[in-house]
């Protein structure tokens, strides 16, 4: 697991305030919704507001690619790391 899976995963648990669960029991490629860790549409909201302030991210509107990108650990560290290139693209 890389450092910024392992800091989503902080994330998720301190954001949505995941008593029972710990970082470490979440795996990088577990569905977080529904059938997986059982997150549903506010937790997704609060998720969306805490990866905004942590990562300074854009998120657009509830969006098919949205929907990926939140699917997992390993798909929302994907969208961050190229949220982030896009960024220093724009600074450069």
């Amino acid at each position: 697991m890389d450092e910024l899976e392992a800091r989503i995963k902080r994330l998720i648990v301190e954001s949505l305030k995941l008593e029972d669960i710990k970082p470490e029991d979440i795996a990088s490629d577990e569905l977080l919704f529904v059938e997986g860790l059982g997150l549903d549409s506010i937790d997704a909201l609060e998720l969306g507001v805490a990866l905004r302030k942590t990562f300074g991210l854009t998120i657009e509107t509830v969006t098919d690619d949205i929907k990926l990108h939140f699917r997992t650990v390993e798909s929302l560290a994907q969208f961050v790391r190229s949220q982030q290139k896009d960024i220093e693209r724009h600074v450069a």
